[in-house]
């Protein structure tokens, strides 16, 4: 195993971390940001990339990673430096302890969610209307989540098959979130506002799908 540090933007470098060749990147790395950084991995044996950001820059390398067809040859870690939808997600580690089992943990292969735009899914994905209130229908799988007007739904990726989870947002109070868990969800909607690990779509959708990839990633815990 080769680790590589991938820094995004100026946060903490935990010094466990400090003698692993680090390469600096944007707080969201885009495509560009990425090349050089997944060419470098290329002339590694058992490449494994510690990400040093948060959920953003996290969804931004591996959907590089997907869509350049590299899930299985790069192991990737996930350094935060706090919780985060990830982090729960996946149970994983932050600052220094997440540092040590970056180094030292095993990489394990998850289902891995994506959207129809091509990008990846790590925490969480958040759906309301454009004025608030979200309209139309979604389902996940076969089963309605809902129909008619809600607050908005959430979608999470889970470590264990079938690979997803979906529920309507309501407050804490109302009793909790009420998930379905699938392959699939699909949401149909005059005007939905989609914000996917904290970065929202900068346009309103009528559709929006998140699914399984037909190829897992290899996730170091």
């Amino acid at each position: 195993m080769t680790p590589v540090v991938l820094r995004c933007g100026d946060v903490p470098l935990p010094l466990a971390l400090t003698p692993v060749t680090t390469l600096p990147a944007p707080t969201v790395p885009e495509k560009a940001d990425l090349e050089d950084v997944v060419a470098h991995t290329e002339s590694l044996e058992d490449p494994r990339l510690i990400v040093v950001g948060d959920d953003a820059a996290f969804a931004a390398v591996l959907t590089r990673l997907m869509r350049l067809e590299r899930l299985e040859d790069v192991e990737l870690a996930y350094v935060p430096e706090k919780r985060t939808p990830a982090t729960e997600a996946y149970g994983l580690r932050t600052g220094s302890k997440a540092a040590t089992v970056a180094l030292n943990g095993d990489a394990k292969a998850l289902p891995l969610i994506r959207d129809d735009a091509g990008v990846a899914l790590v925490g969480r994905a958040v759906v309301r209307g454009d004025d608030g209130a979200l309209v139309g229908e979604a389902y996940v799988d076969d089963d309605r989540l809902f129909s008619g007007t809600v607050p908005g739904i959430r979608i999470e990726p889970t470590a264990t098959m079938p690979g997803l989870r979906a529920a309507v947002d309501r407050p804490r109070w109302f009793g909790g979130y009420r998930w379905l868990t699938g392959r699939a969800v699909q949401l149909g909607s005059p005007a939905a506002i989609l914000t996917r690990d904290g970065v929202t779509n900068p346009r309103a959708l009528k559709r929006s799908t998140f699914y399984r990839h037909d190829t897992r990633w290899k996730l170091v815990r």
